[in-house]
């Protein structure tokens, strides 16, 4: 939509590799033109770190931080409820007067997607995001309303502000099909869910939501973090996406009442190519050096590489429903992940399961953390990312230049904190030794 006259600016964003939102803010009376020929930004926005260094790679630094365009997608405009006049907007983002940027996280999962349509399949995906409130306090934070057992809660007890429903109709109203929250198991955590829906617009709902999350924690004088393990004594945030495959009718094609445990040989080979490639997946879900002390032993975030029938310790979870409710749940994600190179990321797995006919084998029984039973994911960012280039398979299809382009913002992070003198050292060595 081209803005009414109420709104007078429109937040122009789309994703860097890191899944943090870039952009403008421009007047609503130039979107029209912008549409057309688009906002030129430094290529270097997504050689950037989350804390803002310069990341040293040829397509960037090497190549003389040249121009992408960021042209904005007038479908997409919605206005803010908190921001008044204000209107929010996705972008594409391309090379100048060309194809879509390699680096572009959304063009990624639009080419994946690419590969379901041939074949006249239509994934849907379902999100579910979890993260912590935070109170400013003596220039660092501390967890919003601290207080144990307050897992599946709603009201005062554990967001004594009444703070959730705000986000519930702030999220609503910019256009995100919300289905409702709770507090989480962490003191200060909260998941709020998100409506099922075709793959491209659950990944722009999953980057709206994370958006207007942070922009409504600010607007109460809170911060809102999606990092996967911030807390040690306190469990982590996920992002655990429901996919399912409908065709050209909206048929679920994962239900099979003749099928193994009522599931598709579609369904199947989809679980099977996400095993086989959950290794390489990791870097992508789990993209950061936190996030690996969130993927242990005993903590309902999958630690093995396997599946399971309503089994939470699994890394495939698939729910009980069937019919039009059957499901996957992959619960590797970490909330940090950018929802798009996530999506694709998992798609571009089932896809390949599907193309190989590839079987899963048995599902997991009870406890799901004895590595006799199964693989071990790899334990740290820098393994995922040797997983991930070794995996030329999944590298094919979700683009060579883009993951050259994630694998070399990542290293840096990883060769930044081989560096860095953690507070576990100190406190562990500096008195003793």
């Amino acid at each position: 939509m081209v803005p009414d006259d109420g709104i007078d600016l429109v937040r122009v964003l789309f994703p860097d590799l890191l899944g943090i939102p870039r952009g403008k803010e421009v007047p609503a009376r130039l979107l029209p033109e912008l549409a057309e020929r688009g906002l030129s930004f430094c290529r270097g926005v997504y050689y950037t770190s989350a804390r803002g260094q310069n990341i040293p790679a040829p397509a960037a630094l090497g190549a003389g931080l040249p121009d992408v365009v960021a042209r904005p997608l007038l479908d997409t405009v919605t206005p803010l409820p908190w921001a008044s006049g204000t209107a929010w907007c996705l972008a594409e983002v391309t090379e100048p007067g060309g194809p879509p940027a390699v680096e572009d996280p959304r063009a990624a999962l639009r080419r994946v997607l690419t590969r379901f349509t041939a074949e006249g399949l239509s994934p849907v995906l379902g999100p579910e995001l979890e993260f912590f409130l935070l109170e400013p306090v003596d220039g660092g934070f501390r967890r919003y309303g601290p207080g144990l057992g307050d897992i599946y809660t709603t009201g005062r007890k554990g967001d004594p502000r009444g703070l959730l429903p705000h986000f519930l109709r702030g999220l609503t109203g910019m256009g995100l099909d919300i289905l409702g929250g709770n507090h989480e198991f962490g003191s200060g955590q909260f998941e709020i869910n998100l409506g099922h829906a075709p793959a491209l617009a659950a990944a722009d709902a999953c980057f709206g939501f994370k958006f207007g999350v942070r922009e409504l924690a600010a607007a109460h004088g809170l911060h809102a973090t999606f990092m996967g393990k911030p807390f040690n004594d306190d469990g982590g945030s996920g992002f655990h996406l429901h996919l399912s495959i409908v065709d050209g009718e909206g048929r679920n094609l994962f239900d099979d009442p003749e099928g193994e445990h009522g599931l598709s040989a579609l369904a199947r080979h989809a679980v099977a190519g996400i095993l086989a490639h959950a290794p390489a997946l990791t870097a992508l879900l789990a993209p950061t050096v936190n996030a690996y002390r969130r993927l242990q032993p005993d903590t309902l975030a999958p630690f093995l590489i396997d599946w399971g029938l309503d089994n939470r310790c699994a890394l495939v979870r698939v729910p009980p429903e069937r019919g039009d409710g059957a499901r996957l749940e992959v619960r590797l994600g970490d909330a940090a992940a950018n929802p798009y190179l996530g999506a694709a990321a998992v798609l571009a797995a089932a896809h390949l399961g599907i193309e190989g006919e590839l079987a899963p084998g048995e599902p997991l029984a009870g406890y799901g953390y004895d590595p006799v039973r199964s693989g071990a994911l790899p334990g740290d960012l820098g393994s995922a990312l040797d997983a991930l280039a070794a995996d030329t398979a999944l590298t094919e299809v979700l683009g060579a230049g883009l993951v050259e382009a994630f694998t070399a913002v990542k290293r840096f992070e990883v060769a930044e904190f081989a560096r860095y003198v953690t507070d576990w050292e100190f406190r562990e060595y500096a008195h003793h030794l």
